[in-house]
């Protein structure tokens, strides 16, 4: 039980830290909270909720992903080289995918309910 504890608080280290450092991930919980009571509006089925939700979660654990391969390449050097770049460039990506992928899943579901 100590360590489900101690993992519980590193979480929320974890989520505490990125919230002070990382503007985008202030805006995507942001976007998260105004989009999660529309998805049970919007979704007919447990299964569409669970995808609309799903989507919004996913998109904030790419970001803080993204946030940790930021941190870590920082922490390793300062100067400035191009495996760096490309590993924080590489964790941008997944972050615009998440987003992608979240759209496609709201945009889909939402034609389906109001698309004749």
């Amino acid at each position: 039980m100590a360590r489900i504890v101690a993992a519980a608080r590193y979480s929320m280290a974890g989520l505490s830290a990125t919230w002070r450092r990382e503007p985008a991930f202030r805006q995507e919980i942001a976007l998260t909270l105004l989009l999660a009571p529309l998805a049970f509006l919007l979704g007919c089925t447990a299964v569409e909720r669970a995808l609309l939700l799903g989507s919004c979660l996913l998109m904030l654990i790419v970001e803080l992903l993204n946030s940790a391969i930021e941190t870590v390449v920082d922490r390793v050097s300062v100067e400035k080289h191009e495996l760096s770049r490309v590993a924080k460039d590489t964790g941008s990506a997944a972050v615009f995918v998440s987003l992608v992928l979240a759209a496609v899943v709201w945009g889909a579901i939402a034609l389906d309910r109001f698309w004749p």
